[in-house]
């Protein structure tokens, strides 16, 4: 159950509530502007008012002198909407008018009286006084009341804005806060349950591409991808137990022997070169498994130079035909499409000289071995093809694991890592390896992604060509 403290604690709480604070304050100073600009042309209205009147009552004065213009405000005292007027003479006596009180000459404020319609409210009066030429003095004011009635409106107006944003806010961050803790609490309990073991559970997605799909679905990917090392390590565990267990043992056998029956010198210095041949043998095993392991973990610092895969083919085929004839094979590449792609040289190069190490190893004499080069929309395509025996169709999803061997390839040499390499490799440059039937024989093909701005210059160099032995 999601607690108060856990809910208030987290960043879509936070984030929720500073968006509705930050929405508040700008209710607030739009409220201010808003405020301060009605109430400014409010004033300037009553202002405004209050000189028209003024003007009529100079004009009276004007037409009939002090009488007159006492007699006009009589008549209009009092009236709804009237403004309040005053005339009083020179020396401050009250000549006509609803004022109680005779303001100095200028604009100003009458103390707040209480309203006829509402004996509960005071409001005050903005009064404009002028002297006219005889001495008598002229008031006319307008009540505050309508200004204070529009200063309020707005005030509580802005002031539920204020509150319902906030509380909204508050409202909307807590239900986004409880579906987010959801969510973390499934990310959480998976977390938990791989840490006892079970790598085969995974983050539930919802598919609403959010951003918490996009991280369950990267952390289900990293998840697939751990688990899938997991096993591979499992399964070189298992491998280096079983594979080289057996050469062990021999080379222990062989050296107990030599014990037991060596009499010369002679005899004991042929023991020590076959066991130093048979450790050499797994030495080499173990550096082909360490160069795999540096390939997959990334140990070894990444190469993305523009490399001529077209060349290499050239190089690898042309180092390896006399051997191939040797063995009665024959090794051939046909018209090679140019293809450049970016990757590491010296690996792209070991990667093809294991495949065709293999298929001249694993293969019977007269067989015909092709290697070929395709480019295209942008895919550079190489394939290696024989019409030797081929590979039985369960086990073409096994060759590339470590160690795996053909079972009537357990009488030829080789560690059965190879392919592994291949696979390794491949992997690195983001190529996909197939592995399908050559009718007959076996056809292994990669496919690469054509570097951008193929025209840019090659690397090239002289790795030595070495291989790994597989199958």
């Amino acid at each position: 159950m999601t607690t108060l403290p856990r809910l208030f604690r987290t960043a879509s709480f936070r984030l929720a509530a500073a968006f509705a604070l930050i929405f508040a304050v700008s209710a607030l100073i739009l409220g201010g502007v808003v405020y301060w600009t009605t109430h400014a042309a409010l004033e300037q209205q009553m202002n405004s008012r209050i000189m028209a009147d003024l003007d009529r009552l100079r004009s009276e004065f004007e037409a009939g002198g002090q009488a007159q213009l006492a007699a006009e405000v009589r008549r209009t005292a009092g009236r709804p909407g009237a403004l309040h007027e005053l005339v009083a003479d020179a020396g401050g006596t009250i000549l006509a008018g609803d004022m109680t009180t005779v303001p100095q000459p200028g604009w100003s404020i009458i103390e707040p009286h209480r309203m006829p319609s509402d004996e509960s409210e005071l409001v005050g009066t903005r009064t404009l006084t002028v002297r006219l030429p005889d001495g008598t003095l002229l008031a006319v004011g307008d009540d505050l009341e309508w200004i204070e009635d529009a200063d309020e409106a707005i005030f509580h107006a802005f002031s539920v804005a204020v509150l319902v944003t906030l509380g909204l806010g508050i409202a909307g961050g807590a239900l986004l806060s409880v579906a987010f803790l959801q969510r973390v609490d499934a990310i959480s309990r998976t977390a938990e349950a791989i840490i006892a073991g079970d790598l085969a559970s995974r983050i539930p997605v919802r598919g609403t591409g959010d951003d918490l799909d996009r991280l369950s679905d990267t952390l289900n990917r990293m998840l697939g991808r751990i688990a899938d090392l997991m096993e591979g390590l499992r399964q070189v565990s298992n491998d280096i137990a079983h594979d080289l267990r057996t050469p062990l043992a021999r080379l222990r056998q062989r050296l107990e022997r030599v014990r037991a029956t060596a009499t010369s010198t002679d005899d004991y210095a042929v023991a020590v070169d076959a066991a130093l041949a048979e450790t050499d043998t797994l030495l080499e095993t173990f550096a082909a498994l360490l160069r795999i392991a540096q390939i997959e973990g990334g140990a070894r610092p990444p190469v993305r130079e523009p490399v001529e895969l077209h060349a290499i083919v050239e190089t690898v085929v042309e180092a390896f035909t006399p051997s191939a004839e040797e063995e009665g094979k024959i090794l051939v590449s046909p018209p090679l499409d140019p293809a450049v792609v970016a990757g590491d040289r010296e690996l792209l190069t070991q990667m093809l000289v294991n495949l065709v190490e293999n298929a001249i190893r694993h293969t019977p004499a007269g067989t015909r071995i092709e290697v070929v080069l395709t480019a295209g929309s942008g895919v550079a395509r190489l394939t290696i093809a024989d019409d030797g025996p081929g590979v039985p169709a369960e086990e073409r999803g096994r060759i590339f694991r470590r160690f795996y061997r053909l079972e009537r390839s357990r009488t030829t040499d080789g560690s059965g890592l190879g392919l592994s390499l291949v696979k390794a490799v491949a992997e690195r440059h983001a190529a996909t390896v197939s592995v399908t039937d050559n009718g007959p024989g076996l056809r292994v093909s990669l496919d690469f992604n054509l570097r951008d701005g193929a025209s840019a210059r090659p690397a090239r160099g002289g790795h030595p060509i070495t291989a790994q032995h597989s199958r």
